[in-house]
């Protein structure tokens, strides 16, 4: 099996005219965010000579919260006009609010912890955006996302491709635990041209091409949105429900909301500031009797588990084989924890991890890789 690096200055992406022989410029959508990141994709893209079409995607912003979204689609529009491209924006405010704000408001209702940013990535940058783009005269779509494309080629012969996503050289930036529901399909339209740089190097071609975003700030928060207090919105659609606050140990030490509001894993004082050991950490919710049981450090790794079942998996190239070694994380930036799948199913994946796992949390993603390659994932069930 021949493996090639996809990367955006390879040639072969630009093909050639058919009846001069000359290098066709292909064209991109670059998703630019306002951020330095997408600004030095769109910036190497042109570099690699291809055709431009920087795009600000617009989303669905929280009536009373404070959003940055029209500064950013400014600084973006800044950079575009500084590398001479053409600047569109596109609206993708119905299918924000639906595939992401309602799916985690719902998720939250349930008592999970939802994702957004990895259903944003599934639904807007690479669902409604990537239609978009197409439907527009795109040849491919590009991200400022910190993650490596590469193509496989399986039969010489036959030309059978596919592509796999590998985790990027920084790997205090790797995003691809972000990209796990991707498929052949969406893939073959993309270009990630940060996946083989440091996001030290990012930051010194945006101030050497004197970019209005070389100094700007990471953006936080949920996708598209940025900071803001999810309780707080949660009230606006959930009901709370007080319930009691109860130690791993049986003593009640105070009071919840509602077990929508609270994660598994979360630190919380619960107004008391912990026991002799430090503060509290919720380690399970208790829906039959609305009661949010926690402990403290020293005696949460009694609800750490080995086994975990996810759902929805969605597997990039093939599917993982039974019983043999891989790594997996529970959640972004977790260091990467050897395991093996188990079960394969329809409807279940289970995967069994050689160390047992604090604050497995229901509605979060479960990522597997094989090494540096990032396979597939699913959502956390039990």
């Amino acid at each position: 099996m021949k493996i090639e690096s996809k990367q955006p200055y390879a040639s072969s992406l630009r093909g050639r005219h058919k009846q001069t022989n000359t290098p066709l410029k292909r064209k991109v959508f670059v998703a630019m965010s306002g951020g330095v990141d997408s600004s030095v994709a769109a910036l190497l893209l042109q570099k690699s000579g291809f055709n431009l079409v920087g795009c600000y995607i617009k989303g669905w912003y929280p009536p009373g919260v404070i959003c940055n979204w029209k500064e950013d689609r400014r600084d973006a529009m800044r950079v575009c006009a500084k590398l001479g491209m053409p600047f569109i924006t596109v609206d993708a405010e119905k299918e924000y609010k639906k595939e992401v704000v309602d799916y985690m408001i719902s998720e939250y209702k349930a008592g999970r912890t939802p994702n957004p940013d990895i259903m944003c990535n599934k639904s807007v940058k690479f669902g409604v955006f990537l239609k978009k783009a197409l439907a527009m005269g795109a040849d491919y779509i590009a991200t400022g996302h910190y993650a490596r494309l590469r193509l496989k080629i399986k039969n010489k012969k036959s030309n059978l491709k596919t592509y796999e996503l590998a985790i990027a050289k920084d790997l205090n930036k790797d995003q691809s635990y972000f990209l796990w529901t991707l498929t052949q399909e969406q893939l073959k339209y993309c270009l990630f041209p940060l996946g083989g740089l440091l996001k030290s190097e990012v930051r010194k071609i945006a101030k050497k091409n004197d970019l209005a975003t070389a100094e700007k700030e990471e953006s936080q928060g949920v996708c598209f949105i940025g900071e803001f207090n999810m309780e707080d919105f949660l009230k606006k659609y959930i009901k709370q429900k007080k319930g009691k606050v109860v130690t791993a140990g049986g003593k009640i030490i105070g009071e919840h909301n509602g077990l929508a509001f609270y994660t598994i894993g979360q630190r919380h004082g619960f107004g008391f500031g912990g026991g002799e050991g430090g503060p509290y950490y919720i380690v399970e919710k208790d829906f039959k009797n609305n009661i949010l049981i926690v402990a403290e450090k020293k005696d949460e790794k009694k609800f750490s588990r080995k086994e975990v079942v996810i759902r929805n998996a969605s597997w990039i190239s093939a599917v993982p084989k039974i019983g043999k070694k891989y790594q997996a994380r529970i959640r972004y930036r977790q260091p990467l924890e050897e395991c093996e799948v188990a079960e394969v199913s329809k409807n279940s994946t289970k995967i069994i991890f050689k160390n047992p796992q604090r604050s497995v949390t229901h509605g979060q993603s479960l990522v597997i890789y094989d090494r540096e390659e990032m396979i597939g994932g699913g959502v956390i069930q039990s």
